[in-house]
Order: C-alpha cells, then structure tokens, then sequence
C-alpha cells in the first residue's frame, strides 16, 4: 500500500512539475513573442514606400503618437518600444522619412537621428512680409514669428541693416534647411550666405560703380521691375548709372508704383500706367523727386538684376521707354528729344491698348 501510495504521489508531483515547465515554457514564448512584436515585427499601415512625419520642436511625445497614428498597426506596441527606448522624453523636431515595412525599433531610430532636410525656394517677394509667408509655407516657423526674427531692431543694427532695406539680406535661391529650423535660425543663416555672396570680387565691383552693397541691391530691385529680360538687364542698369555718375534723379517708374502702394496700404493693388499726378507723390521711394537711390529696395532683386548693376554694359544711354514693337524690350536714347519721341510712339500704343491706370 506504502509503495502504490509513493508510486502515486511521485506520478502526481511529475505531472506538478510538467505542467508548470509548461506554463513556465508557454509565458516565456509569451513574453518573446511579444518582445519581438513590440519592437521587431513591421509596424506600418501605409501602401505607399515611404511616409513623411513632420515633428515640431515644442511637440510633445503625446503629439507624436496622435501624427503616427494613421501610419502605424498598432501605436501602443510603438509606445511600448519608444518609452522602452528612451524616446518619450527626448523628442525631436524635424521631418522623417518612415519606410515601408520599418518595425518600431527601427522607427524610433529614425525618429531620433534621421531629421531629413529639405529644399527651400523663394524669390520675387516684394517686402519682408511676403517673405514670411512664403518660407512660412516650407518650414515649421509660422509668419509672425519669422517677420519678428526679419524685424528685430538688435540684429538688424548689429549687422548694419534697417528695416528698409533688411530685405536685401534675403538672396533668392534654393537652399537646404531642416524643416524644424527656427525663425531665428532661418535668418541668421541668411545673413550667413548674404555674406558669402558678397565677396571681395563683387565688393570691389561695387567700389568701382561707387555703390556700397545695399545701395547695389536697391538699384538692381529697380532694373529687375522695369525688365524682364534678363538680356537686357545690364543695358538698364547701364542707364540708371550713367544718371548717377551725372547726378541726375533716376526717375524710374516702378520706385512710383511701390511709392504708391505704400499710400494705399495695399501691396496687391496692380498699376499698370504711371500718371502725371503720381510723380509728385512725397515718399522717399520717388526717384523723380529724389535724387540718388532709393532707401531700401522695392522688391527682391534676384542675383541676375544684382549682376548686371555690378556688371553694367558700357554705353551712354540716359533715357528708355517700352518698345511696343518688341515686348519686354525697350527702346534707348542719349537725349531726352529722342527718348520724346520714343515715348509718343510708346503712348500711343499703350492708348490703343486702353490702358488707363
């Protein structure tokens, strides 16, 4: 009876042990399987090959997760591995690039080191203003925060710049930022590459048309509005030096039309003809009743217009009028008799065209 007994408590105590090795052996898979799921199984939910996050520098790691959502199969499994990580509490700014098929190891890292930069393009902006709104649209800083970096009376007069003409600062062309830069930091790498731009080369091409770097900027501002072309850029500014050198009022009509706007309070308004009337508009922007370059310039010019004052064709014209038989281009004279007679023909022609204002 004792051994039947022993033989039966010894078959109970194996099948004890069996059934918690099993246990034991089933919670162990548990837990691997979901260690790997967490962080090494794919977590995206996208078709596409890749998706794009864009971070803000203030988001917090809430935020983060609400912008993966839509991305990601499970955002609490990606919790799990970014708390597990360390993320959670050092989130970073930018934009992301999250490849198909990226588990939740692989998609914190990203998160944490792979700020992707990316191309910014502006030109053409006639004020400080539109500037803002324009690289408001590419980077992560909002209008408002960029004009008030632009417009930081400090910088500007530590760096020798005023409000009118700040805008020379800003030269167009494609650059490559990260899009969580700061509006600060957009700026002050304008600042940086404004200086490169003016080199000891363009520098003593400034000395010699004797015009300091921002003075170039405002006239070049006026060549790029009154053509297009950019062919014919260095023949115009040819012409608005040649008046300086003989210290005649420069008299362009685009320095009018900003003079004008800035009367109106409206920088969308569209004048397509200078008036009589409009010349004797008081604004330091009038160039028919101040002579010398203007304060600032009327528009960004871009480094075509800025070359072409540096590097001006050699003739001595004074006078030019849009020539209707070839539009875009203008017609240039040496006296003001014929630049008279140019301009009846140009008159006529804009009258046939029934262009009254």
């Amino acid at each position: 009876m004792m051994k039947l007994w022993f033989k039966k408590h010894y078959m109970y105590k194996r099948k004890i042990l069996k059934t918690i090795v099993l246990l034991g052996m089933l919670v162990g898979i548990y837990f691997t399987y979901s260690f790997y799921r967490v962080f090494f199984m794919p977590n995206t939910a996208f078709s596409n090959s890749e998706s794009y996050v864009f971070i803000s520098n203030d988001a917090s790691f809430t935020e983060v997760v609400s912008d993966l959502d839509n991305i990601l199969l499970s955002v609490d499994d990606f919790k799990l591995a970014a708390i597990k990580k360390g993320y959670s509490e050092r989130v970073k700014g930018g934009k992301y690039i999250i490849s198909n098929g990226l588990n939740n190891h692989e998609i914190v890292n990203v998160l944490r080191g792979k700020n992707t930069p990316i191309k910014v393009v502006f030109n053409n902006q006639e004020r400080l203003e539109n500037l803002a709104g324009r690289i408001s649209k590419q980077i992560d800083a909002d209008s408002l925060t960029l004009i008030t970096a632009f417009r930081e009376n400090e910088f500007l007069e530590l760096n020798n710049f005023t409000k009118e003409n700040a805008l020379s600062m800003y030269l167009p062309n494609s650059y490559e930022f990260f899009w969580n830069t700061t509006a600060e930091g957009f700026r002050n790498r304008m600042l940086k590459e404004y200086n490169l731009f003016w080199n000891p080369t363009r520098l003593e091409q400034a000395k010699k048309i004797s015009l300091s770097p921002l003075q170039v900027s405002s006239l070049a501002a006026i060549v790029q509005k009154e053509t297009v072309k950019i062919d014919e850029r260095p023949k115009v500014a040819a012409v608005y030096l040649n008046r300086l050198k003989k210290r005649m009022r420069l008299e362009a009509d685009p320095t009018v039309i900003y003079a004008l706007k800035i009367s109106f309070q409206n920088f969308d308004t569209i004048i397509r003809r200078v008036l009589k009337n409009d010349l004797r508009i008081e604004s330091p922007y009038n160039t028919y009743k101040n002579k010398g370059v203007p304060p600032g310039p009327i528009t960004m010019p871009d480094i075509s217009s800025i070359d072409a004052v540096l590097n001006p064709d050699s003739h001595k014209f004074l006078y030019f009028v849009a020539n209707p038989k070839q539009p875009g281009y203008h017609t240039f004279s040496k006296t003001y008799w014929q630049h008279l007679r140019n301009s009846k023909a140009y008159y006529r022609w804009i009258n046939s065209q029934k262009l009254y204002r």
